[in-house]
């Protein structure tokens, strides 16, 4: 992506409806400011994403990668985007594995056939690192609905449910994501067992809201059915935006879906000045 005068280029991404604008920030590049994550943000004035992922030089990987929320909020964790900039990379350098750094430490990035993985670590299981406001026991928290804590870069909280489609995720899912019981504020996701390895989950994203899909959101939802004994620990997960494979392996989680750039693009100078 060439830079041109005075404008700053991007691409818009998304896996599975998880949408991303990405910047571009190595060599020197364009330096995003919070007034323009915001701007940029909003899907009627701006671009609009679930999250903006800016790329940075890395000395200890391929490359390093920092996440914003719709709200200007930092995401420590986001499991679609970092599939979509490897994507990125791999098919620049014409390569089928590649290292990424991120809040989550060095993450690797495999693909074949097609569909591009990435080793999400592994999960954070005791309260003081998902992180909680206390200690309890995460695989049942003392809330309404029994859910179960996961740290994966982000704090979640997991409800098994009858039936994630009658779950009114936009009216429970900022009460949640505000809960005292987590410091950080949390993602939250409804899910319901289709079957041994397949679950349906519906998610909202701390700092979003409701999105189509969320790659932490699906390993953590994956990791809570494995831990509460409702799967096994390699599971397809149905999305808003569609399926997604979750494989909670020795060496950590790996998560494998599809990915698509759907066009580079340049903000202008006039928008840029409408935003200081």
């Amino acid at each position: 992506m060439a830079i041109m005068t005075n404008q700053i280029p991007f691409m818009k991404m998304h896996g599975l409806g998880n949408d991303f604008v990405i910047v571009d920030s190595r060599n020197g590049g364009p330096q995003i400011s919070p007034e323009i994550i915001q701007g940029l943000g909003n899907r009627h004035l701006g671009i609009g994403f679930d999250q903006l992922a800016i790329i940075h030089d890395s000395p200890n990987s391929d490359v390093a990668l920092t996440f914003y929320n719709v709200d200007g909020s930092t995401a420590g964790a986001c499991g679609n985007a970092t599939r979509c900039i490897a994507q990125y990379e791999m098919d620049r350098l014409n390569i089928n594995s590649l290292s990424l750094t991120t809040e989550r430490g060095v993450l690797a990035a495999i693909r074949s056939t097609g569909l591009v993985s990435v080793n999400m670590g592994h999960p954070q299981l005791k309260w003081d690192e998902i992180p909680l406001a206390r200690s309890v026991n995460t695989l049942h928290l003392p809330l309404d609905g029994n859910p179960t804590a996961t740290g994966i870069g982000n704090p979640h909280c997991t409800f098994f449910v009858e039936d994630a489609e009658a779950v009114d995720v936009g009216h429970l899912g900022p009460i949640l994501e505000n809960n005292s019981l987590f410091p950080e504020r949390t993602n939250v996701q409804f899910a319901h067992v289709i079957g041994t390895d397949h679950l349906r989950m519906r998610v909202w994203e701390r700092g979003v809201g409701v999105t189509m899909a969320s790659g932490s959101s699906s390993c953590a939802t994956a990791v809570a059915a494995a831990r509460l004994g409702l799967t096994g620990r390699e599971v397809v997960i149905q999305l808003d935006g569609g399926p997604i494979n979750v494989n909670w392996r020795d060496d950590g989680v790996w998560m494998t879906g599809a990915t698509m750039h759907v066009f580079n693009g340049a903000l202008t100078t006039q928008f840029l000045e409408s935003l200081r």
